[in-house]
């Protein structure tokens, strides 16, 4: 089932537990915009090229459109859909006052100059220069796009409006990015495993953990799990496995990943099969990479106890039904992942103050949020006797529910 079917499943299941009117139902399912442009731009060597740019806007009865812009030869308007629609659900699950959106570019950014980037991406901000704001729709980085991108948009931006800082997030630190940033889905992945563990009498240095995807989200989690006295047992990213059943020494994986660009060959474990990682023993497993890594194929044959959606929409609705009937607890993505937007948020708030926080504050706000968020979770799973996917699904939704009806979105 692709992304967008899996959302609009999980929204339908959460708007009839809610018993919406079927009106705003469909009202809260369809998109607020979605655009499509064309960038021409000239390569280095003179020949010109075109790249297809989509936005898609999807709610904004909770605040500003919010969302990644992602450069990939894939880059689908169906999967931008779902994101954009998951976001509008996530920042309502963290109760930040944003709506949802999703871009990309059909691009592949390997095979880009850093200058060509560059073009791309002003003439992508020229096209929709006038359809984003500060206060309309606030982009931020997603797959293929970094805060160097962030930088060019944020100048293309303020030729056309004036200094605007806070049009995108995930910008440098010099151009008035937010400490804390870099590591805030990580930490905020942790933070809501450290949530999910308490209600369950247990604590990260208990837990083994097996990790998918090596990358920003899955490295800090892995650090910040290491740092707490937890085990990880086992990771993997595209470049291979790697597993040791006394734990990774978490620092020393990472420093061999930046000097040889990959997983294989590291001293202090054993190499493994990527495929197996995911069904590897352990008690906590994080999939931090692509949706649909657990599916009808494998979820019987997953081990852990707990499993954190790190990921956007790693489970399948299928493995779903066969991990909650094996009794697997799975804390969803639209909360486990929601601490990259929740920073984002505070980056946007510092920059519209002109105020900036230091790093323990910003840390220690994440972490409010998150658990004040697992807790009003739990209460959508008591009142609706529920799973924790349906919980987060049914508090999102609603809130954005009460927001639409509040604003009288039938006048």
């Amino acid at each position: 089932m692709n992304a967008l079917a899996a959302t609009n499943r999980n929204f339908r299941h959460a708007a009839r537990i809610l018993g919406l009117d079927s009106k705003i139902e469909k009202s809260l399912l369809i998109p607020f915009r979605e655009i499509k442009v064309e960038c021409t731009i000239p390569k280095d060597d003179g020949t010109l090229v075109s790249y297809i740019g989509f936005r898609v806007q999807h709610d904004n009865s909770r605040g500003p459109m919010k969302g990644g812009i992602r450069y990939h030869p894939e880059v689908d308007p169906d999967e931008v859909n779902a994101l954009a629609q998951l976001m509008t659900w996530k920042s309502a699950v963290v109760d930040i006052p944003y709506g949802g959106a999703k871009g990309g570019i059909g691009c592949s950014p390997g095979d880009l100059s850093k200058s060509e980037l560059e073009r791309l991406t002003r003439v992508f901000t020229q096209k929709i220069h006038d359809l984003i704001g500060t206060h309309t729709d606030v982009p931020a980085p997603d797959m293929g796009t970094n805060a160097q991108t962030m930088a060019w948009i944020l100048d293309e931006y303020s030729k056309f409006h004036g200094h605007s800082p806070a049009v995108v997030t995930g910008k440098p630190l010099d151009l008035g990015g937010s400490l804390g940033r870099d590591a805030a889905t990580g930490r905020g992945v942790v933070f809501a495993t450290e949530a999910l563990l308490k209600e369950h009498g247990k604590s990260i240095p208990e837990m083994r953990f097996v990790i998918q995807g090596f990358g920003n989200v899955g490295s800090w989690a892995a650090t910040l799990i290491h740092e707490r006295g937890g085990k990880v047992t086992a990771v993997s990213d595209i470049t291979g496995a790697v597993k040791n059943p006394n734990g990774l020494d978490i620092p020393a994986l990472i420093k061999h990943k930046e000097n040889n660009g990959t997983l294989k060959d590291f001293e202090g474990g054993d190499a493994m099969d990527p495929a197996e990682l995911l069904v590897h023993d352990c008690d906590v497993l994080i999939p931090c990479a692509l949706g649909g890594v657990l599916n009808k194929d494998n979820a019987a044959d997953v081990k852990a106890k707990y499993i954190i959606e790190a990921a956007n929409h790693p489970t399948d609705p299928e493995a779903d039904e066969i991990l909650s009937k094996k009794g697997v607890t799975i804390l969803p993505d639209i909360y486990a992942n929601a601490g990259g937007v929740t920073v984002s948020y505070f980056e946007w708030v510092q920059n519209i103050q002109g105020f900036m926080w230091d790093e323990e504050k910003v840390n220690n706000e994440l972490q409010k949020y998150m658990t004040h968020a697992f807790g009003r979770i739990k209460g959508m799973c008591q009142s609706h006797d529920c799973s924790l996917r349906m919980g987060a699904f049914t508090l999102g939704v609603s809130r954005v529910a009460r927001a639409t009806t509040l604003r009288g979105w039938e006048a």
